[in-house]
């Protein structure tokens, strides 16, 4: 995948349901830009209807140069770059492949259990070793009697659920 020379993905926090009609915007203004949308079921007391939701709400991700910042943050509905000193932190390209992914596995319903194996606990960190996630890690927990991984988006502080064989983890062991 060729990158745009000088542009870095970055997450941007916007105003609570407003993210579509970011992206929307920011596409307007030919600024690459990214939101990962679930399909979830809500029930109401009359119906039941299928619903595209933001997998983090109040986030939308850019792909933009630094002279894009003042355009961007101009974009009704966008509140701030997610920032860590007052810098905007930069969301490393491995991660948006890993919530593209996450979000297509998730869309097509696949879902790899993990087998019992006593070297992995409940509440250990672990990475993946192999496939579009390799590198990331998460901990281990356990939801409705199936153990799943979590991985940790570092950058938006905000986790997301992936479901994956065992064979594509490792224990992470605290090097102290």
């Amino acid at each position: 995948m060729i990158v745009p020379a000088g542009k870095n993905w970055h997450a941007l926090y916007v105003r609570s349901r407003a993210e579509k009609k970011v992206l929307s915007q920011l596409e307007e203004l030919g600024i690459e830009s990214y939101l990962p949308l679930v399909t979830t079921i809500k029930q109401w007391s009359d119906r039941r209807k299928k619903v595209e939701e933001p997998l983090f709400r109040s986030y939308v991700f850019v792909r933009c140069a630094d002279k894009d910042y003042i355009p961007v943050l101009n974009v009704f509905g966008v509140l701030k770059f997610v920032s860590f000193e007052q810098k905007a932190v930069v969301v490393p390209e491995n991660q948006i492949l890993a919530i593209k992914k996450f979000v297509e596995d998730y869309e097509r319903g696949e879902e790899f259990k993990l087998r019992n194996d006593e070297e992995l606990k409940e509440g250990q960190m672990v990475r993946i070793i192999t496939g579009p996630l390799k590198g990331l890690t998460g901990r281990l927990t356990t939801i409705e009697k199936r153990r799943q991984l979590v991985v940790h988006i570092d950058a938006v502080g905000q986790y997301i659920p992936v479901h994956i064989s065992r064979a594509k983890v490792e224990p992470v062991y605290d090097e102290n």
